[in-house]
């Protein structure tokens, strides 16, 4: 006689994980030990007198020379019309980016660093 085989074991459902506990609503605030210094990023820059033509005079971050400089773009309408990531300097810019017809933007932070100092 030949020996029946058991039938096979249906595979159970997944069981149900329990919801996480309530995360408490607000932490404490830790109060801060002494303010941060001022990074390197933010310090004032002496500006030469072809970049100052443009943003105008006194030391200031290089954060609000870049800020500057795209006012004088958007104002003087240098950037280029079907691709607005390349600036059409005119004559003051011209100086300052070095001559160049064209300049990618990503470019301008380069040409902008040499008169920085």
């Amino acid at each position: 006689m030949a020996k029946k085989q058991a039938p096979a074991k249906k595979a159970k459902a997944p069981a149900k994980k329990a919801k996480a506990p309530a995360k408490k609503a607000a932490k404490q605030a830790k109060p801060r030990a002494k303010p941060k210094a001022e990074s390197k990023f933010m310090q004032p820059l002496q500006i030469s007198e072809e970049l100052a033509a443009v943003v105008g005079k006194g030391p200031m971050p290089r954060t609000e020379v870049t800020k500057k400089l795209w006012v004088y773009i958007k104002s003087n309408k240098c950037q280029d019309t079907k691709n607005k990531r390349n600036i059409n300097p005119d004559e003051k810019l011209a100086k300052v980016f070095g001559g160049k017809k064209t300049i990618n933007m990503f470019e301008m932070t380069k040409l902008v660093s040499k008169h920085l100092s």
